[in-house]
C-alpha cells in the first residue's frame, strides 16, 4: 500500500510504452537535468545535469590519459581557407557549418568557420610541431564544445551546441594509427559498460556513414528502450589524407622525408541521454552509481523528533569521509515528496532513518533500480553501500544486455529486416554496396549501424539481404536516432 502512496506523486512523466520522446522530454526536465535556451537548437545543462558530465568526463580523462594521451586546448575559429584543404571534409560538413562574418562593426575578408570539429585546426599545428620521427607518436585530447548547425534537435541528442572530447593522434606507419582506433574504440567499450552499465555493439561504419575525410570509421552502437540505436562514440583511421593537405611530415630514422598518418576519436554529452533512455523508467531517471551526483541520499524520517538528524548527519559524515557522494535532505518537504524526488533523479540508493530505526541501530535502504527495501543494522552499513552500489551497476548493466539481445533478431528476408527494425536491431548480411543501404533505408527506415569485427561474424547466408549478390560480412541494421 505505501508503494500505492508513493507511486501518486508521479503525475508528471508520460509511459515510456504510450509515448517514449514525450517520456525522454518529462524526465530531463523533471529531473532538472537541462533546460531550453533562447538561442534556437540549443540547451543549457542545469547543475544536475552538468556535474553528471564532470563524472563522465573524469572517468574518460582518466582512462585517456593511461593510455598516453594528455590534454591541449585549440581554437573556436577556423580561418575558411584552412577548412578547404581538405575537400572531402569540408563537403562532408559544410551543411552545418556556422560561420562569423563580421569583427564588430567591420566585415572580415575571410570568413571564420564555428567548428564543428577540429581536425583542420589541429592538424595545422601539428604540421608545425612533428619533424622527425622522435616526436612521435603525437597524442593529444582536448575537451571542448563544438557547433553543428542543426535542423532538428532534442537535448543532449542533438543539439546545435555541444560539450564533446575529441582525440588527435599522429603516427609514423598506418599499422600504428590503425591500432590507435582500435584501442580508443575498445577504451570507449570499456567505458561504457563499466562506468555507464550500456552493453555496446563494435564494428565499422559503411563508406556512407563514415567520418567525412576518414579512410575507416569504427563504433561503439547502444539499444535504447524503445528499440532505436544511438552511436555513443567513434574512432577513425583518417590514413595520410589529412597529413598530405596539411604537410604533417617527419624526418624518418633513414633520412627520408614522410607523411604522418592520423587517428581522431569523440565522444559527447549525447552519452548523457544514451543513460537516460537505456537505464530510466516511468519514475525517472536510473542512474549507475559512478555517474550519480549523489550516490546516497539520507532522508530523516519524523526530523522534527530528538536525535534524528543527529544520526543522519553522523552517517553522512561517516559515508562521506569513505568517498561517497552523500546528501542529507533534512528540509520541511514531507517523507513522500522526498522519496518521490531521489526516484526521479535517478540517486542509486535512499537511505532512510527514524526514531525506530535508531532504537534498532539500523537504518533502512531503497535500491533505485529494483526498489528493494533492506534493513541494515549500522556498524555493517559502509560495507553493505559498497556492495549494494557495486550490484546496483551489475543489475542495470545485465538487465540491458537482456534488453538488447532479446530485441536482436536475424533476418535473411527484407520482410524480416523491415519487421525486425520496428523493434530493435536486426542482423543481416549485406554485400556493402551503397544502393542496397540506400534501398534498405528507403523501404524500412533503418540504417547500418556497424559491421562486428571477424572475430564477432555470424554467417546467416551467403547472399545479401537487398539484391541477393554474394555478401560475405554480417551487418547489424537499426532505426536510429
Amino acid at each position: 500500500m505505501a508503494r500505492q502512496k508513493e507511486a501518486d506523486f508521479v503525475t508528471h512523466i508520460a509511459s515510456r510504452a504510450h509515448d517514449f520522446p514525450q517520456w525522454y522530454t518529462d524526465v530531463i526536465l523533471k529531473a532538472d537535468m537541462v533546460d531550453y535556451s533562447i538561442v534556437k537548437g540549443c540547451m543549457v545543462i542545469k547543475p544536475y545535469g552538468y556535474r553528471v558530465w564532470e563524472l563522465m568526463q573524469s572517468e574518460m580523462d582518466r582512462r585517456f590519459k593511461d593510455t598516453g594521451h594528455v590534454n591541449a586546448y585549440f581554437p573556436l575559429l577556423i580561418p575558411e581557407s584552412l577548412l578547404q584543404k581538405e575537400a572531402e571534409h569540408v563537403e562532408g560538413f559544410a551543411p552545418e557549418v556556422a560561420w562569423v562574418t563580421h569583427g564588430g562593426n567591420q566585415e572580415l575578408q575571410e570568413r571564420l568557420c564555428i567548428r564543428p570539429t577540429s581536425e583542420t585546426i589541429i592538424c595545422s599545428m601539428y604540421s608545425k610541431w612533428i619533424q622527425s620521427y622522435r616526436d612521435l607518436p603525437l597524442l593529444i585530447n582536448q575537451w571542448a564544445n563544438v557547433v553543428r548547425w542543426e535542423k532538428s534537435t532534442r537535448p543532449f541528442l542533438r543539439t546545435s551546441e555541444f560539450l564533446w572530447q575529441e582525440g588527435h593522434t599522429a603516427h609514423a606507419t598506418s599499422d600504428e594509427a590503425r591500432q590507435e582506433a582500435a584501442t580508443m574504440l575498445e577504451v570507449y567499450k570499456e567505458f561504457a559498460e563499466n562506468v555507464l552499465a550500456i552493453p555496446v555493439l563494435t564494428g565499422q561504419k559503411s563508406e556512407k556513414e563514415k567520418f567525412a575525410g576518414a579512410e575507416a570509421t569504427f563504433a561503439i552502437e547502444a539499444m535504447m528502450q524503445d528499440g532505436k540505436a544511438l552511436q555513443m562514440g567513434t574512432t577513425h583511421y583518417l590514413g595520410d589524407h589529412f597529413s598530405r593537405a596539411y604537410d604533417i611530415t617527419y624526418l624518418s630514422k633513414e633520412g627520408k622525408l614522410e607523411y604522418c598518418y592520423t587517428t581522431s576519436w569523440g565522444t559527447s554529452t549525447r552519452m548523457i541521454g544514451g543513460v537516460i533512455m537505456v537505464h530510466g523508467d516511468d519514475r525517472g531517471l536510473v542512474l549507475p552509481p559512478t555517474i550519480a551526483p549523489i550516490q546516497v541520499a539520507i532522508v530523516p524520517v519524523a526530523q522534527h523528533k530528538a536525535g534524528v538528524l543527529d544520526k543522519a548527519y553522523e552517517l553522512h559524515r561517516e559515508l562521506a569521509s569513505l568517498g561517497y557522494r552523500v546528501k542529507v535532505d533534512a528540509s520541511d518537504q514531507s517523507a513522500g515528496w522526498k522519496f518521490n524526488e531521489y526516484e526521479l533523479k535517478g540517486v542509486p540508493l535512499r537511505l532512510e532513518v527514524g526514531p525506530k530505526d535508531i532504537e534498532k541501530d539500523q537504518v533502512v535502504i531503497v535500491r533505485r533500480d529494483t526498489h528493494d527495501k533492506l534493513f541494515v543494522p549500522i556498524p555493517q552499513l559502509a560495507d553493505s553501500i559498497d556492495e549494494l552500489l557495486k550490484d546496483v551497476h551489475a543489475t542495470l548493466l545485465a538487465r540491458a544486455l537482456d534488453f538488447r539481445e532479446n530485441k536482436t533478431v536475424n533476418a535473411v528476408t527484407m520482410e524480416e529486416l523491415a519487421a525486425g527494425v520496428n523493434g530493435g536491431f536486426v542482423r543481416a548480411m549485406w554485400c556493402g554496396d551503397r544502393a542496397c543501404e540506400d534501398s534498405i533505408k528507403a523501404q524500412t527506415g533503418a540504417t547500418t549501424r556497424c559491421t562486428p569485427p571477424d572475430e564477432l561474424q555470424i554467417h546467416l547466408d551467403t547472399k545479401c539481404i537487398c539484391c541477393g549478390r554474394e555478401a560475405e560480412r554480417l551487418t547489424y541494421f537499426a532505426k536510429a536516432y
